[in-house]
């Protein structure tokens, strides 16, 4: 724009059309939005106090008071299931092994040692049914 001329006298803001997802999303909202404002108003803080120590007393509590950290190292994890079913498509073996193996080495990063563990009772399992597996064939294959 030169700096000695005036901008036309008659501008429009022209907004963007909303694409299918923004739509779908808005939707959505929409739809959800009489329920949560139900249970915003239903279930206060203090019943839902009462019902988790009823029900799931360590799981609620640990929701409530999550250590540091904690919904963002979630949101990751969550985030790199959804881009593992992205990237699955075709296959319904791929749809169950990407996101549950980019999930798992999320979950590997933020807790390695629970990963550790987990993967030592996992070893050990595998080896005990590959064992089992074997033991299996060859007793087959001697009564043949």
């Amino acid at each position: 724009l030169s700096l000695y001329s005036s901008p036309a006298r008659e501008t429009k803001y022209v907004e963007n059309p909303q694409t299918q997802l923004e739509e779908g999303v808005s939707r959505l909202r929409h739809i959800m939005e009489p329920y949560t404002a139900w249970c915003q108003v239903s279930c206060p803080l203090e019943v839902t106090a009462a019902l988790c120590s009823d029900f799931f007393s360590e799981g609620c509590e640990f929701l409530q008071n999550p250590p540091a950290g904690f919904y963002p190292r979630l949101g990751v994890i969550g985030f790199a299931g959804i881009v593992g079913l992205f990237l699955a498509r075709g296959s319904k073996i791929k749809k169950l092994v990407y996101p549950a193996s980019l999930m798992g080495i999320g979950a590997s990063m933020y807790y390695p040692q629970q990963a550790v563990a987990i993967a030592k009772v996992a070893g050990t399992q595998l080896y005990d049914w590959s064992l089992q597996g074997y033991i299996a064939v060859e007793s087959l294959w001697k009564d043949n």
